[in-house]
């Protein structure tokens, strides 16, 4: 095969033609897994399009249970060298008892609260023509019908430029648009009328204040305020909890939500003030105003990134079955027999709704994603919708910069930033370990300790793991000011494992020595998340194969970032020192890669969590060039536990398949992931699509979602292993295709087209200069320095 290259000098420019990829239905929403998400990282909203009446179910991302606390146990630093010492000595059990009774005290976090719902009576039943959709090029949720022979039209839509909700209703006969607007809650609220506040002057708005939640003894320290302004042609009549519109053609509501919540240990903010302002900066705007500067703010985002998969014509004949039939359908080109083309523009779709849940659940200034982005319907929500960071909230943000979007994982950044403030006192108080610490969950007041028991909670490198993202950060940007920014974050997660680092004993069946014969080093107590060895009825471990690979990212990362920065200190030096008595990953006897330091992988056993592959994705440890042995043991292991799985499992599995760089076996996994999922379901061990596209674990979990865009993306590009590497794992199903906008390591841009399942034509764009490696197949096709603002095109 013979490349041509060209080089054309200019300036990056982050936007390409836009895509409009939809999800629509032919019926109203049944239930909330129907419903359909819009977002603005400040508020998420479930749209039903009911005809009858509309349910906008809203959320709030601050509003949670509890109030400004800590977890940690002041018990656990007495007990621990017990506990390390009965581990060493191969009594676990013993060690877990000892944990759950002196180091997880509770209370074990707070939960994430729905707000309420907007309820909109409009009495219209036996429709026809009935429509809803959502696009995710306009980030706009529509619904349409005709009733009595009057065509009805609703637009829902979550700004990040004015941060409310506008629902836009109109009839297309004059007079005919009538409704009765109301606000219920699952917690106790006030719902009353307002005529008029500072800011506005005479207005016609309904509020609701509802009240926040006790939860374990933490008493509630929040309250929120939602309010719903009202504006329409028609008559505008109050009532004592509701208004209604009367006779109008079109009718616009402005809905905004707040809470007293400031930070994780200050609850003196005033939702009534916030919620004004909001609304006062609104108010001079029109309808159109507001969508145009809707559009532009989301569309900023949302259009720097391309995907098409397939033949266009192919693709435009499946867009016209519904977005459930065509999920419900999507397995059914397997059966060769029925001779149905693969519905790839599916997979297209699913790669940008990722993106669309990305940047409408998490936005600079606002709170991180949680385990259901900001939705969530339910009072005790599933694992109280914390922050999992043994692995979910840490998923979240797998995309964030392979298909940029790299500000939103700022709210993220922000909570490593608390978590290095609170996880400090945890550090000290639980361990007596300098640095900073969490453990496998936290939440909006930003608990450090651990919860839920030993089993699950006793994760010391969540917090050490979060610190990765910083350096990924770095290392697709190329941003030293960012750098300098959280070095010291970085440098605290690696103070705190340098001091809750123990040497193996001799005595331990743990046997090994580290470069130049020193006892090796290991995290104890500790645990592969959420599963045992053979043999052993606990989680509870030393030196689980992923805490090894976390250490050793980040003690390298921190180094790595004091030579970019130039720092001279000399604790640096125990760092490299310790490096070197890190244990090495293992092949065990059944040529798995093994999970703990003892060959304990039961070779049947498929369980969800596949923590010891963290060093093939999302680190770079595991590698076919650098350590092909333990390159196929990690397939060895992929192979063992199976293909299917929860959903957030299925999404880490298509990014492991992606790094072997088999496309067909990530492809399988994706077609395993878009099985639907009925609503009924919300329950099970099976994952799969809810009828929204939500991931379902079962129960809805958002990491599945962004879990499936990341590993789509690092099918078609790699950037980990020493080059940036096109169509690294592209499956013969996909043999026609075009990306563009993704974003490689070393501040590189990539546009990527392929035709016959080979690559046709790639341009790379360069932001910051510097060296430029690429890959195709098996061979480096590119490899020479670049200028900022540089163009390489290659030609297959």
């Amino acid at each position: 095969m013979k490349f041509f290259y060209s080089f054309i000098l200019l300036l990056f420019s982050g936007s390409v033609a836009a895509q409009d990829y939809k999800l629509w239905y032919n019926e109203p929403a049944a239930k909330w897994l129907d419903a359909l998400p819009v977002g603005n990282s400040h508020l998420g909203a479930m749209v039903y399009g009911g005809t009858d009446t509309e349910e906008i179910a809203l959320n709030e991302e601050t509003f949670w249970s509890g109030s400004p606390h800590d977890n940690n146990s002041t018990e656990s630093l007495q007990y621990l060298s017990t506990v390390r010492r009965l581990i060493f000595e191969g009594h676990e059990e013993e060690a877990q008892k000892l944990i759950d009774q002196h180091f997880i005290k509770g209370p074990h976090g707070m939960r994430f609260l729905p707000l309420g719902s907007m309820k909109l009576k409009f009495g219209h039943t036996n429709v026809t023509d009935y429509h809803r959709e959502l696009s995710l090029g306009n980030a706009l949720a529509t619904t349409s019908y005709i009733y009595n022979g009057v065509k009805y039209e609703r637009t829902v839509f979550a700004s990040q430029a004015d941060n409310v909700v506008i629902v836009h209703i109109k009839a297309d006969k004059q007079g005919a648009l009538s409704f009765n607007i109301g606000f219920d809650s699952q917690q106790p609220a006030q719902v009353f009328t307002v005529s008029s506040h500072e800011g506005l002057g005479a207005v016609h708005e309904l509020a609701a204040v509802v009240d926040g939640a006790e939860q374990e003894g933490i008493k509630a320290g929040l309250k929120a305020e939602c309010r719903i302004l009202i504006k329409a042609d028609g008559k505008i009549e109050r009532g004592v909890s509701s208004q209604s519109v009367v006779n109008a053609t079109t009718a616009t509501l402005y809905i905004t939500a707040a809470t007293n919540f400031v930070n994780y240990h200050d609850v003196s903010g005033n939702p009534i003030k916030k919620n004004n302002r909001t609304l006062t900066a609104v108010n001079g705007k029109s309808y159109q105003q507001l969508l145009q500067r809707h559009l532009k703010k989301y569309q900023e985002q949302y259009n720097r990134v391309s995907l098409t998969l397939g033949d266009e014509h192919d693709n435009l004949m499946k867009r016209e079955s519904a977005t459930d039939q065509r999920l419900r359908s999507f397995r059914l080109s397997d059966d060769q027999t029925l001779n149905i083309s693969p519905d790839v523009d599916l997979v297209a779709t699913m790669m940008q709704y990722g993106r669309y849940l990305l940047i409408s659940s998490s936005q600079p200034g606002g709170q991180a994603a949680n385990l259901q982005g900001v939705w969530n319907d339910k009072l005790n929500a599933p694992w109280d919708s914390k922050y999992t960071i043994n692995i979910n909230a840490e998923m979240n943000y797998w995309p964030a910069l392979v298909a940029n979007l790299a500000e939103t994982q700022q709210p993220l950044f922000d909570m490593i930033e608390d978590l290095s403030h609170t996880g400090r006192l945890t550090a000290a108080t639980m361990y007596g370990c300098r640095g900073w610490v969490a453990h496998h969950n936290t939440d909006l007041w930003r608990i450090a300790g651990p919860v839920d028991g030993a089993t699950w909670g006793m994760f010391p490198t969540g917090g050490a793991w979060l610190t990765t993202h910083l350096w990924q950060h770095y290392l697709f940007t190329g941003d030293k000011k960012f750098l300098k920014k959280y070095y010291p974050i970085m440098k605290g997660a690696a103070d705190f494992l340098i001091d809750y680092l123990q040497p193996v004993p001799q005595s331990s069946p743990l046997l090994g020595r580290g470069v130049g014969g020193e006892a090796l080093l290991v995290t104890v107590p500790t645990v592969s998340p959420e599963h045992g060895p053979m043999g052993k009825r606990t989680t509870v471990t030393a030196g689980s194969t992923m805490d090894n690979q976390i250490v050793r990212d980040v003690l390298n990362q921190t180094l790595e970032a004091a030579k970019v920065l130039g720092v001279n200190d000399t604790s640096l030096n125990t760092l490299q020192s310790t490096l070197n008595r890190i244990p090495p990953m293992k092949v065990g006897k059944y040529g798995q890669l093994q999970e703990w330091m003892i060959d304990g992988d039961d070779p049947n056993d498929q369980h969800r969590h596949i923590s010891h592959l963290y060093g093939l994705y999302p680190s770079d440890q595991i590698s076919p060039n650098r350590t092909p042995e333990l390159f196929a043991a990690a397939a060895t292991t992929l192979k063992q536990r199976g293909d299917m799985a929860t959903g957030w499992s299925l999404g880490w599995k298509i990014n492991f398949w992606a790094r072997m760089h088999d496309g067909n076996h990530a492809y399988r996994i994706i077609k395993n992931m878009l099985t639907l999922i009925p609503d009924s379901v919300e329950w099970g061990p099976r994952g799969g699509t809810y009828p929204n596209l939500f991931d379902a674990h079962p129960p809805f979990q958002i990491d599945g979602n962004f879990g499936c865009t990341a590993g789509i993306c690092e099918m078609l590009l790699q950037s980990h292993d020493g080059a940036v590497e096109l169509l690294p794992a592209l499956p013969g199903e996909w043999s026609l295709g075009e990306v563009k906008g993704l974003r490689a390591r070393g501040g590189f841009f990539v546009d990527i087209k392929w035709e016959g399942g080979k690559l046709t034509e790639a341009r790379i764009r360069s932001s910051i200069g510097g060296q430029l490696r690429v890959r195709y197949g098996d061979r480096i096709i590119y490899d020479a320095p670049t200028k900022p603002g540089q163009e390489v095109k290659v030609k297959g």
